[in-house]
Formats: structure tokens, C-alpha cells, sequence
């Protein structure tokens, strides 16, 4: 690498001037319906496209609960925006000012049925794994209440950023139950195992700075904001091949299922595996002439 080459990198300014994110163009990318009408199953999940982000809408007023039409249809929207090479992110986010969502309406419990029970806890597994598995990167915007099985909604995307009025918390043991759709892992991998059970056994719930301050979220921003912060920062995905941000992920996220030395010797042959794709002949030649890449997802 030349001189000129490592004070860009050492500076942190790896793309041209012009590249440098303007808030107020970043928030005006045109907006338009997600593919209207491939998803008939339910109403109560709305999808918009930004750019390259897909940005879901929790939609099932009062308090946006989950339930099996919901479930399904975050995973099978998922899915396929894992098929499209177009979307590079999602943000997902709760209609209104009030609730991101308040988990499962436990009205579905009240009879104590069973076999209702356990297909309830496989749709919620299948729609937030779903979800955690996502190919680009995802990014739960808090901007009220996160309950129960909303809270493990957020806990199943990459990054959260809440807003300042939310609350959090697991409060599954409060009515015999326990948060079946991941939370007793992933909360316990961000905020450590004496929070968590701090929140799942005690029924603490926690305010959207002290779930900074823990961990849980990575952003705390004023009320009304979360939305239009989580869309700025999905937007800088875009400016990061998107082959390599799916080669990447699964690495960060392996060291919750093995330890991260177990990782290294893959971390370096997912390296070498990335002169596969166009996307790095073009990203590198793109930073030595100077100019801004031109992604083909491939």
C-alpha cells in the first residue's frame, strides 16, 4: 500500500469527499411499498422500502402483539428478503408512539391448551431465528414499550437503539411462563448472566438508559427518533459489500455457540473465500481510482 493509500486508511476516510452521509439526503431516500401484495397473510406487518433497507412495521393495534399470522409472516418476509439482492438491511419497529411490542397476546394461553403452547413457542423460535439469521444487518428500533416477546424481537436483530421513554423487560415468569423465542440466551450473551437474571427471574424492568449502560442497546435517542436514527444508520450499510457483511456476521455470531478461538482459522479462509466475488475486485479498485463502488451483490 502506497503512501497516500495508508493516511487515507489512518485517517478513517477510506471513500472520496463527496461519499461523506448527508442526514437530511440519507432520510430523504425515496420511499416505496415492499412488493405489494406478496404477503396476504396478515396486515398486521407493513414493509416499505429505503433504498436498499427494508424497513417492517409492527402493526397490530394496542400494544402490537404477536400472533401466529404475525409469526409466520416475519418469517416468510425474512426469507425472502434474504432472496432479494436488493435489500442490504431491515429495520424493524412498532406502529405508534406507545409500544414496540408487548410479545404474545396471552389471551392464546388462557385455556392452557398444549398443543397450542408448543406451536405458539416453534412460531416464535422459527420467526426470530429467522430473523437473527437474516443475511444483511437488522436494526430494532425501540420506540416504546418492548415486552415479553417483543423485547426477544429486538434481541434477535444486530443492533437496537431505543428510545428514551422505552421500557424493557422479560416479564414471562410473572404469569408462569418463561421467554421461549431466545431470550434467556440472548439476553444473558449481551448484559451477562447477573442481569439477565436480574430481568427474567426477578421481573426487573429496565429504562432505555440504564439497557444502554448494560449493553442491551447500543443507542438512546429522544422520543420519536428511533425510526429515522435506525434508517440513517441502515443507509451506511450500503456503503459495505454486501457479500462480505454476510461472510462477516456469521463470524461475529459464532463465538455464542463455540468459543472465538475455534473461529480464527475460518475468519481466514472466509477472507480468502471473498476473491470469489465481484463485489471485492470492485470495492478495492474502487478505493485505489478513488471513486465510490458500484455493488452487484455477487
Amino acid at each position: 500500500m502506497d503512501a497516500r493509500n495508508r493516511a487515507r486508511l489512518e485517517s478513517n476516510d477510506i471513500r472520496p469527499p463527496s461519499a461523506a452521509i448527508d442526514k437530511e439526503n440519507a432520510m430523504s431516500t425515496a420511499v416505496e411499498p415492499y412488493k405489494p401484495g406478496l404477503f396476504d397473510l396478515t396486515h398486521k406487518l407493513t414493509v416499505e422500502k429505503h433504498g436498499h433497507t427494508a424497513l417492517i412495521t409492527i402493526n397490530h393495534p394496542p400494544a402490537n402483539t404477536w400472533d401466529r399470522d404475525s409469526l409466520i409472516g416475519l418469517r416468510q418476509l425474512v426469507e425472502h428478503l434474504n432472496r432479494d439482492d436488493d435489500i442490504y438491511a431491515l429495520v424493524i419497529t412498532g406502529q405508534g408512539p406507545k409500544f414496540f411490542s408487548a410479545g404474545a397476546d396471552l389471551n392464546m394461553f388462557a385455556d392452557g391448551d398444549k398443543a397450542r403452547a408448543r406451536e405458539m413457542a416453534r412460531r416464535f423460535g422459527e420467526a426470530f431465528e429467522a430473523l437473527r439469521d437474516f443475511r444483511g444487518v437488522s436494526i430494532a428500533a425501540i420506540n416504546g414499550y418492548a415486552m415479553g416477546g417483543g423485547l426477544e424481537c429486538a434481541l434477535a436483530c444486530d443492533i437496537r437503539i431505543a428510545e428514551r421513554h422505552a421500557q424493557m423487560a422479560l416479564p414471562e415468569a410473572a404469569v408462569g411462563l418463561l421467554p421461549c423465542a431466545g431470550g434467556t440466551q440472548a439476553l444473558a450473551w449481551l448484559v451477562g448472566e447477573g442481569w439477565a437474571k436480574r430481568m427474567i427471574l426477578c421481573g426487573e424492568r429496565i429504562d432505555a438508559d440504564t439497557a444502554q449502560r448494560i449493553g442491551l442497546v447500543e443507542q438512546v435517542v429522544d422520543s420519536g427518533e428511533a425510526r429515522g436514527t435506525a434508517l440513517l444508520l441502515a443507509s451506511k450499510v450500503a456503503r459495505q459489500s454486501p457479500v462480505a457483511v454476510r461472510t462477516i456476521k456469521p463470524l461475529i455470531q459464532g463465538a455464542r455457540e463455540r468459543g472465538p478461538n475455534t473461529w480464527l482459522s475460518e475468519e481466514r479462509e472466509r477472507f480468502v473465500d471473498l476473491f470469489d466475488a465481484d463485489d471485492t475486485r470492485e470495492g478495492v479498485n474502487a478505493f485505489l481510482e478513488k471513486r465510490e463502488p458500484n455493488w452487484r451483490n455477487k
